[in-house]
């Protein structure tokens, strides 16, 4: 490096953020606080990597990734906040509502970046322009979706009158109020069941069918998208057409989803990651939302539920799973 470089350098460096003059020197450190029972199924571990690998930031050489997932169930996640906390990390992503929130009960210091299906509705910042405090991060705008894809239902399934969503109590009652005001401007009877676990998924189910629902919203959750076959097979077994958030569910028998892309949301989760450990300040980095939203059908699972796909849904879809 020639003299003038090398004084460049060193001058720049003067005016840097702590937290970037370290990041090709030192080994830097994310917490992963994910609220489901088993680590995340892919693409999302992958798609995170891939993004911050992409912005110079390599797992085993600059960077280490501690994943915490909530195996005792979401009661185990401020314990498991708490030890990140402990571990020292540099900046904590965290994933729904609820796990966010454990975080930063767990801490007013380190940066976090939630992917919240609400993040507003569920507290976690004061807007998305300035987030205010320690966290900043990216929603997936699930009230508003869910109430779309109650939209894309009754598309689906001609002269649906009754409805059931499946809401998971850890993420906010927001897409709750929101769909229930969208099933009364569709004239829809809707009937909400809460559902965490496999065994309470299939008794949602059961009571569903047994109150003459005609189909149910999966309302979005970190932990019912790890359930995400657990629903498949009870819808099978009831009979009952489901729409979900990602595409991912629909490739594996699902019926139909609406939503942003999967893969996509976790590479944007990356970057946003990456902007805090290279200094950005999360009370002042607006939070982010998707901006691309894909509707997928699989044909296969509609003719075995005996549901003819009508074309504004297939002029419509991104995707038909033969």
């Amino acid at each position: 490096m020639r003299r003038r470089e090398f004084l460049g350098v060193l001058g720049g460096a003067t005016t840097w953020p702590i937290l970037a003059q370290a990041q090709q020197s030192a080994m830097r450190s994310i917490g992963v606080l994910w609220p489901a029972s088993a680590p995340p199924p892919p693409p999302r571990m992958e798609s995170f990597r891939l993004a911050l690998r992409q912005l110079g930031f390599v797992e085993g050489q600059n960077l280490g990734i501690q994943l915490r997932y909530a195996e005792k169930g979401p009661q185990q996640l401020p314990e498991l906040a708490a030890e990140l906390v402990r571990a020292k990390v540099d900046v904590i992503a965290a994933f729904g509502d609820l796990a966010p929130r454990m975080a930063r009960e767990a801490t007013s210091r380190i940066p976090i970046v939630a992917i919240s299906d609400d993040i507003i509705g569920a507290g976690l910042v004061h807007s998305l322009g300035r987030p205010g405090g320690n966290v900043t991060g990216l929603t997936i705008m699930s009230p508003e979706l869910s109430a779309k894809r109650l939209e894309v239902l009754q598309e689906m399934v001609a002269g649906m009158a009754y409805v059931a969503a499946l809401f998971d109590p850890t993420t906010g009652r927001s897409q709750v109020s929101i769909t229930e005001n969208a099933a009364r401007s569709l004239n829809l009877k809707l009937e909400v069941f809460e559902a965490r676990n496999r065994d309470e998924i299939v008794a949602a189910f059961r009571a569903a069918r047994e109150k003459g629902v005609e189909a149910v919203n999966v309302l979005a959750s970190p932990i019912l998208s790890q359930l995400f076959r657990e629903i498949i097979e009870a819808s099978a077994e009831y009979r009952l057409p489901a729409i979900y958030q990602w595409k991912e569910h629909v490739d594996v028998g699902g019926l139909i989803s609406y939503g942003p892309s999967l893969a996509a949301m976790w590479r944007q989760s990356g970057t946003i990651v990456v902007k805090v450990l290279n200094g950005s300040n999360p009370e002042d980095l607006p939070v982010e939302q998707p901006t691309k939203f894909e509707l997928a059908v699989n044909a296969k699972t509609a003719h075995v539920l005996g549901l003819r796909i009508p074309p504004s849904v297939l002029v419509r879809a991104d995707e038909v799973i033969e």
